[in-house]
């Protein structure tokens, strides 16, 4: 074959590969937002305005009928998404339509019952498990292509719409089943996917950044410093959140499936009422969206910042217990922001720098993707000013990390590399 001949078949594949990948995007785009709005318009904002004794137990009632149908008709399913998507990267395992139907039902379950996980995760399983599908369907038509290819660029397309973040989805969905390293190859797919995604998602819920904050970042050397301290606290932290969610993954795994239910129920229950007391609000339920405003309020002290914080990731390390189906970027999110404020309020600082800052630190390290959280804060707050104190701050939290993840199916490179 002549090399104008293999130019031409190179160029030809390329173009069935990007042009699956931006079907598969646009699909999962679309689904999402159908997700989205089935779950947080229809059933969260229903839950939340039921009286506060019977709100406090709903997130159990979540749970029991999570387990019920993941058990009954999911046939033994286990409550995992963004786990799935990176064990099917590693292993070649195919997602399965049906456990994507099954799954999704648990979603609506768990997160329209309140409890405090992300839609990311249903969002990342539902793109991984379309694009993976239509790559075995489709597999004559894709001569070639790395088994990973759709796969790869659904989970990115997922990321992408859920939080209007195209540039975000391709590089969580590259970087996340790696520590400290990219999957390769796999970058143009996921950059189209990604972008297809967002603007099905787009099309539906509008273009307004996801945490439209306020204000212009400086670059003093005194608020550079304090980022680089706030990324080795937020490394501790996220470590410790680590820690905590791995153990809630092991009980959901081998306890029993009653006791289990109950104890996490009920131990949300009274996180929801410690909350209530602590804030007057109901913000320890729900994936956390809410607690990012709430926070930025200067009126805000240290301690009822702290009380929260400790609050929320308790009450996500007991939804995960419980086997809800949800993400662990939101939680991550939200915890980073409040760590954020925290020392915004230490050093007398009302605006947002830290709390973006704190985001980026807190979502690297805990997910170990410190490039795809710089690009995270900077594309849904829209202010890029952002990225040189999130950069330093991702950097010295994944320093702290070690080995440590809320994921156990990454793949860390090998010693000396």
């Amino acid at each position: 074959m002549s090399r104008r001949d293999e130019l031409r078949n190179l160029m030809t594949r390329t173009r069935q590969f990007v042009l699956a990948a931006a079907i598969v995007g646009a699909v999962t785009g679309f689904a999402v937002a159908g997700f989205e709005r089935l779950t947080v318009d229809v059933l969260a904002d229903a839950v939340l305005d039921l009286p506060l004794p019977v709100l406090a137990f709903v997130p159990a009632l979540g749970l029991a009928a999570t387990a019920f149908w993941l058990r009954v008709p999911g046939r033994g399913l286990s409550p995992a998404t963004a786990d799935e998507y990176i064990d099917a990267f590693h292993t070649g395992r195919q997602l399965r339509l049906r456990d994507l139907v099954h799954r999704l039902v648990g979603g609506l379950a768990t997160l329209g019952s309140g409890c405090a996980l992300g839609l990311e995760g249903p969002s990342i399983y539902l793109g991984a498990a379309t694009g993976s599908s239509a790559q075995r369907r489709f597999r004559r038509l894709l001569p070639a292509a790395d088994r990973n290819l759709l796969l790869v660029a659904g989970a990115a397309a997922g990321i992408a719409a859920i939080f209007k973040a195209p540039a975000t989805g391709a590089v969580f969905a590259l970087e996340v089943p790696y520590q400290d390293e990219l999957a390769r190859r796999m970058l143009l797919p996921a950059l189209v996917s990604s972008a297809s995604g967002y603007l099905a998602l787009v099309a539906v819920n509008g273009t307004e950044p996801l945490f439209p904050v306020r204000g212009v970042p400086p670059l003093s050397f005194s608020d550079l410093a304090i980022a680089a301290l706030l990324g080795v606290t937020a490394g501790i932290g996220a470590r410790g959140f680590a820690w905590m969610l791995r153990a809630a993954k092991r009980i959901s795994d081998r306890g029993h499936v009653v006791v289990r239910i109950a104890a996490a129920g009920g131990t949300i229950a009274l996180l929801f009422a410690l909350g209530r007391g602590l804030t007057g609000e109901s913000l320890v339920l729900t994936p956390g969206y809410g607690v990012i405003d709430w926070a930025l309020d200067p009126r805000r002290s240290f301690g009822i910042l702290l009380g929260l914080l400790v609050l929320r990731c308790l009450a996500t390390s007991a939804a995960v217990a419980g086997g809800g189906v949800g993400g662990l970027f939101v939680p991550l999110v939200v915890a980073g922001a409040l760590l954020g404020r925290m020392f915004g309020v230490v050093v007398g600082h009302d605006e947002s720098l830290f709390l973006v800052v704190g985001i980026a630190a807190f979502l690297g390290a805990g997910y170990r993707v410190p490039l795809a959280a710089v690009v995270f804060v900077a594309e849904t707050t829209g202010r890029p000013g952002f990225i040189v104190p999130g950069l330093i701050a991702a950097v010295a939290a994944e320093l702290m990390m070690a080995r440590s993840s809320v994921t156990t199916y990454q793949v860390a490179p090998p010693p000396g590399t």
